[in-house]
């Protein structure tokens, strides 16, 4: 574990061999954090959180109570994460955070928001500056604000084409309706 003289990490945080904490960078006490991740320049991860091993999660992003971040996540930078749906300054909600699950190999794109409360599916592709706030399937490709699907990704992050039976150029095989994306065996 590589952790940057600036960075804070608190007693009672657990952290994975061969992670990387950057600059600026704030772990909470009771965050779960893998193997082989890196967190980049002022990241914050709050304490009520669990991160995957070899996810990276680039400068300025926030990573707040009830999110969870399977294996394999890319955070783009500045991207948002939510933990309460209807804050107010004067009234505390603690009580209410909504879980976020970001399923295993998931892209989420620089400046992209994640409301509180949806699951990104495994492989999932958020485009930069989209506002996600419902479920998201695996392997889809989201953009916009709401964030729509637009199409459907490969586990290697290269953008499938077509419908049935569809091979990507880097060789794994998918079947592909209009509802969903599943890669074969």
């Amino acid at each position: 574990m590589i952790v940057h003289e600036t960075a804070i990490v608190d007693l009672g945080a657990t952290i994975g061999i061969g992670t990387r904490i950057w600059h600026w960078t704030h772990v909470c006490a009771g965050a779960r954090i893998g193997a082989d991740c890196s967190l980049g320049q002022n990241v914050f991860v709050a304490n009520d959180v669990v991160i995957g091993d070899n996810v990276k999660i680039q400068n300025n992003v926030s990573v707040y109570d009830a999110v969870r971040l399977e294996d394999g996540v890319f955070c783009g930078p500045s991207m948002v994460f939510t933990n309460v749906y209807n804050p107010r300054s004067t009234v505390s909600r603690k009580d209410e955070y909504r879980p976020t699950l970001v399923k295993r190999g998931a892209t989420l794109g620089a400046n992209c928001t994640i409301v509180c409360g949806v699951t990104i599916g495994e492989y999932a592709f958020v485009g930069a500056g989209s506002v996600v706030n419902r479920d998201v399937k695996a392997h889809a490709l989201m953009v916009g604000v709401p964030a729509r699907r637009i199409g459907w990704m490969c586990a290697c992050g290269l953008r499938l084409a077509g419908h049935g039976d569809v091979q990507c150029a880097c060789n794994q095989s998918y079947i592909i309706d209009t509802e969903r994306c599943k890669q074969h065996g």
